[in-house]
């Protein structure tokens, strides 16, 4: 008969959690629940082994039985984030977009009308103002706001997502500008998005992030992060860029490109796309290595796990720049070596609950679309 076992202890390996499910004896068989990426749930008992019941959307995989019941947290699918969670929001705009101003303000009067606290980022105040309501600096936003809502195109979420996400504020991407892979939900859906979201029905994903650090042979350092990715370009002299590619201190390629883009499942679908990189979704837990125009046709992209630390070494690069996102530029010479690695924190993005990546991607890119469709109207 099935009975329902729950506790919670320190005991699990990785910063992992015992927690409970129903679960029904069995003699001999011990099975985790699992995305198939990742083990989420492992039933470990010393005596007969225990049959996990799946919940819709997963699978069953077989494990050996030890002692415990363990929930890796860093792997999980976050439950809809609750409507009482949400009480202060920050409102961000894209600088200088042409008739950002009335959507801002009647946002900020939707909000206010529901109950919340309204803050608005400082610099979109300063050039978009929206009067009668409280400012604070970027920086400052982390600490005084529960969720963070972004009216622009996938640039401003990049540069927001970099700023806030050391302080866990999910953010909501309200779209602007043309793609909108980040910034999913159309401008003419707004209110009622953000009603559903407020009130519990979305669905949360966290984006990996990148850390990379440029050690140079002279001066200090430089480092920043990035959400799509980390490039190596060559400068505007005009000549390809000789580099060497380690990972985990092992030596992978030498290679003779135009540059080399270090991208997130999130990133695979900007530059790195371009490139003839492959489109990976932002639940892999993988990085992309996507050599841009390199002399030799053998080079070619590459995935990796999220967990390793990958070194470039500048061999030969006059005139050479590292990007990070395209919004933070740092020039290299000959012996600068560029670490990347994933960032100590991810990127909380909010959708509405019927939002599907594989949908979205068929829009974006206009999948099985004819020639005709796409063309002009006569």
């Amino acid at each position: 008969m099935p009975f329902y076992c729950g506790w919670r202890s320190p005991g699990c390996a990785g910063g992992a959690t015992r927690v409970g499910v129903a679960i029904a004896a069995t003699t001999r068989v011990s099975h985790s629940l699992n995305t198939g990426l990742r083990p989420r749930l492992a039933y470990r008992g010393n005596g007969p082994g225990f049959r996990i019941r799946s919940t819709p959307g997963y699978a069953i995989r077989r494990l050996w039985p030890r002692d415990g019941l363990c929930f890796n947290p860093a792997m999980s699918t976050p439950s809809p984030a609750p409507a009482n969670a949400f009480r202060r929001v920050a409102l961000i705009g894209r600088h200088g977009s042409p008739g950002i101003a009335e959507p801002l303000s009647a946002l900020a009067a939707f909000l206010t009308a529901r109950g919340h606290s309204v803050v608005l980022d400082a610099d979109t105040a300063q050039f978009m103002p929206v009067h009668g309501y409280p400012t604070a600096a970027r920086d400052a936003l982390g600490t005084q706001v529960d969720v963070a809502i972004v009216i622009g195109g996938d640039g401003t979420m990049l540069s927001v997502a970099r700023e806030l996400a050391r302080f866990g504020v999910p953010l909501i991407g309200i779209n602007q500008g043309r793609l909108g892979f980040l910034t999913d939900i159309p401008l003419a859906h707004t209110e009622a998005a953000l009603a559903a979201i407020f009130a519990g029905r979305n669905v949360e994903e966290r984006r990996t992030m990148l850390s990379v650090q440029v050690n140079h042979v002279e001066g200090p350092p430089d480092a920043a992060f990035a959400l799509n990715d980390v490039v190596l370009s060559r400068g505007t002299m005009g000549g390809m860029v000789d580099i060497a590619v380690e990972i985990d201190g092992s030596f992978v390629y030498a290679m003779r490109a135009d540059g080399l883009i270090v991208a997130t499942p999130t990133g695979s679908t900007a530059y790195a796309l371009s490139a003839q990189g492959p489109i990976v979704h932002p639940q892999v837990p993988a990085l992309l290595l996507v050599p841009v125009a390199p002399h030799a046709l053998s080079n070619r992209p590459i995935a990796v796990s999220d967990s390793v630390a990958i070194t470039i070494t500048v061999l030969k690069g006059k005139g050479a720049i590292v990007h990070a996102d395209s919004q933070a530029h740092f020039p290299v010479s000959d012996g600068d070596r560029i670490a990347i690695r994933r960032a100590p924190y991810a990127v909380r993005l909010l959708h509405p609950a019927d939002h599907d990546h594989f949908a979205m991607l068929r829009q974006k890119l206009h999948w099985g679309e004819t020639p005709e469709q796409l063309g002009p109207t006569g």
